[in-house]
């Protein structure tokens, strides 16, 4: 688990560092000067659907190691790739941009917060760890590189101009041997495999929260299409490395694995649908 767990800080260091050598600092930023519309989308990220995620554990019977991995998804917002997804459905990328870029650095706050208290009402199976020592790992893997970033477009431009492309091709491949890594450990870790098949209870639990990310992202954001668009997919995408990256730092968390990758796969098979309805919508 150490040697994924690294693997895992690299991988959310090295998408962070992307996006801060990719992104101006005005596209960044963007969206903290429509404040209504930053309020709203972050309502809809950070506390809808977590509310959603703790009605389900409280409605279905699920076991322990699910009911982990889903409240570390519903803690872990701003998924790295979601300016990608947000691409697919034809969203507003200066919007979904600057809103990806809020909830990597709000993280740093809000996660410790929503993992506190999942852990005040539901037993989990990870250790409670320090709020403090949450936030000081989500700030080395997401906050730092995004300064790294921003700092080389200022003083080195010729470089970023350089490395921006090639980095940006490296964090896509590194994400998808992180995907790999972890099917790996479900193939040769029998106790993991056989919560491979998690059941109609946590099937039927985890797509009811993808479903519903997706429409409240959709109704809260906006008029514009673009922007229910991305705020849809930034309210279904979750950072599945920060929530692996959780749960390492206490011991058995890789049994929140399988969990991570159902989510993965039935809230894309969510989001494809979604995308291409409303990529209609917006043309």
């Amino acid at each position: 688990m150490d040697i994924l767990l690294t693997f895992t800080s690299v991988t959310i260091f090295t998408l962070m560092l992307t996006i801060g050598v990719n992104q101006s600092l005005e596209q960044l930023t963007s969206l903290w000067h429509q404040r209504a519309v930053l309020l709203r989308a972050l309502f809809a990220v950070l506390v809808l659907v977590p509310a959603v995620v703790i009605a389900s554990l409280s409605v279905f019977d699920l076991s322990p190691e699910v009911a982990t991995g889903l409240a570390l998804l519903a803690a872990a917002p701003g998924a790295p790739l979601t300016t990608k997804r947000s691409q697919m459905a034809a969203a507003d990328i200066d919007y979904v941009t600057s809103l990806q870029l809020t909830l990597a650095l709000l993280a740093i706050v809000v996660t410790p917060l929503i993992v506190s208290a999942f852990y005040a009402v539901f037993e989990l199976t990870t250790e409670r760890v320090s709020p403090v020592e949450v936030a000081w790992q989500i700030a080395r893997v997401t906050f730092l590189p995004v300064i790294v970033g921003l700092t080389l477009q200022r003083f080195a431009p010729k470089l970023v101009a350089v490395i921006g492309k090639p980095l940006n091709i490296l964090a896509n491949v590194l994400f998808i041997l992180l995907i790999i890594a972890l099917i790996a450990v479900l193939a040769i870790a029998p106790e993991l495999r056989a919560n491979l098949l998690l059941g109609w209870p946590a099937i039927a639990a985890i797509l009811i929260i993808a479903v519903t990310a997706v429409i409240i992202g959709h109704l809260l954001g906006g008029p514009r299409p673009g922007q229910r668009a991305g705020l849809a997919v930034a309210s279904l995408a979750r950072n599945i490395g920060l929530a692996l990256y959780i749960a390492g730092l206490s011991e058995g968390g890789e049994g929140v694995i399988p969990t991570l990758l159902a989510y993965m796969i039935l809230g894309t098979a969510v989001a494809i649908p979604y995308s291409v309805w409303i990529k209609r919508q917006v043309k």
